[in-house]
């Protein structure tokens, strides 16, 4: 059993998709958590209601995760309300296409900002208070597996930007290691979340759904558990890894 009570999650990017399923399902273990969210204040508020009628405790921080004053400040306000920090989950990202012929510079650096550069102010903030608590911790940061084989589509700007938070974990694996705060990532393949739903749609979710070995596309669900796992002590000698959760995708290629 994944016991996660008296511990503080701060949760950056939950007030949707895999971001809020997670922040639902480590307050049910017992944790509290902080959440952020950049423009739609009425889902954040929402998934801390959720969290608090079932007894949990939570609470929403506006934050751009572009902006290492404000992912600061919500990380600083988290602290202040629910105690010593004892982990993150990255989940802030933006996923669009633009074929290479038409990539402009503007759109390259909105990926990599949302997605890279957000990663390390938001690691950034959380170690900062991690380090200083002297507890050790897990910080988790959702990639892609995008980001381990690349992909087509005009999708060439999310990849690398996928592919340098895995090398960008591994870095901080290795730096954070001597303060036990352990980092690792999770590569979801297709998932269903609001960011995906029209890429869904376009391929087609029965295809789709055809090409996991395991028959279906992924839930939220899966995606929360396995956070919960990383932020658990049961993964206490887990550091410096990427934990594919795709259905088994990636075996075919």
């Amino acid at each position: 059993m994944i016991d996660l009570r008296n511990k503080h999650f701060f949760i950056v990017g939950g007030s949707r998709g895999i971001g809020a399923g997670a922040a639902k399902l480590a307050a049910a273990l017992g944790a509290r958590v902080g959440l952020t969210f950049r423009g739609d204040q009425a889902a954040a508020e929402q998934v801390v209601e959720e969290i608090k009628k079932k007894e949990g405790r939570a609470a929403a921080f506006k934050a751009d995760v572009q902006n290492e004053g404000e992912i600061g400040a919500a990380v600083d306000a988290s602290v202040k309300q629910f105690g010593p920090l004892h982990g993150m989950v990255v989940s802030a990202g933006v996923f669009e296409h633009m074929p290479i012929e038409t990539m402009t510079v503007e759109f390259w650096n909105r990926t990599i900002g949302i997605n890279l550069t957000g990663t390390m102010l938001a690691v950034k903030a959380a170690a900062r208070h991690m380090r200083a608590a002297k507890t050790g911790g897990s910080i988790v940061i959702y990639t892609s597996t995008a980001g381990q084989s690349g992909g087509g589509g005009g999708s060439s700007a999310y990849c690398t930007s996928k592919a340098g938070q895995i090398v960008f974990m591994k870095c901080m694996a290795h730096e954070l290691a001597a303060d036990r705060i352990r980092v690792n990532c999770i590569a979801p393949a297709w998932t269903e979340t609001e960011m995906a739903a029209a890429s869904l749609e376009r391929l087609g979710r029965e295809k789709v759904a055809k090409s996991f070995p395991l028959g279906r596309i992924g839930q939220v669900s899966d995606i929360a558990n396995a956070t919960c796992y990383l932020l658990s002590d049961l993964a206490e000698f887990v550091t410096g890894s990427t934990l594919t959760v795709d259905g088994g995708l990636a075996m075919r290629g």
